[in-house]
């Protein structure tokens, strides 16, 4: 079975599904604030959540930072462990305001020294800090999320559990560094995951069904039936 360069998975992926406008977010504080909120649930919780802290006036690291916690839990409730996450959110408001005052300092950093610095941080890892490094400091590094690898686990073979930084670079050594691309690529993983890639995948109608393994044997299977 032929398989798709990873540039022509992206012109597939895009003939599909045109382009995609992802990461949400009207600034950049709601950037990342999303980026912390989305671990263990789906957007549409974070959205609820963010709604919740815009109607308390906390779309805003400085004012998260200032404010009490239990606000917070209240707030970011629909999120899912809300209690968590707003103990992280109120930590990592703080020490980035405590420390840089506005996110364009901290943002003047290159990707690498950022990267390193995001990780250090109580409840940054590395697909929260590679969203933010992306979206919100708007740095070409490449976000691995759960659709990017069931994906190409089942399209391209890859190991399930293949470490994070491995997949990001098998990816990036096929395709041009370009900050567009990248945040289109990697919207373009999530639009597949969610329209046909599920957990249990829809593959009629899939853009690159016709070369992917897991398509391939499903289909030989049943003819062998």
């Amino acid at each position: 079975m032929e398989e798709l360069s990873y540039p022509e998975l992206y012109k597939r992926l895009r003939a599909s599904f045109g382009h995609l406008g992802w990461w949400p977010g009207e600034t950049r504080d709601e950037i990342v604030i999303g980026a912390i909120l989305t671990q263990q649930t789906s957007w549409k919780n974070v959205e609820r959540a963010i709604d919740g802290l815009r109607s308390e006036g906390l779309v805003d690291l400085k004012r998260i930072s200032a404010t009490n916690v239990k606000v917070i839990e209240r707030a970011i409730r629909p999120s899912g462990f809300y209690r968590q996450k707003a103990r992280r959110l109120k930590g990592i408001a703080t020490y980035l305001c405590r420390n840089y005052g506005t996110l364009d300092r901290l943002f003047r950093k290159d990707a690498i020294a950022l990267r390193k610095e995001l990780l250090s941080l109580n409840g940054i890892g590395k697909e929260t800090a590679d969203s933010i490094i992306l979206y919100a400091a708007e740095k070409p590094i490449f976000v691995i999320d759960a659709y990017t690898r069931r994906i190409m686990s089942r399209a391209y073979g890859t190991d399930p559990e293949i470490d994070y930084d491995a997949l990001q670079a098998m990816i990036t050594s096929g395709i041009r560094k370009n900050l567009g691309l990248y945040k289109d690529f990697h919207a373009q993983f999530v639009e597949l995951g969610k329209a046909n890639c599920r957990t249990r995948p829809i593959c009629a109608g899939c853009p690159i069904s016709e070369y992917c393994r897991y398509f391939a044997h499903a289909i030989g299977t049943r003819q062998e039936a």
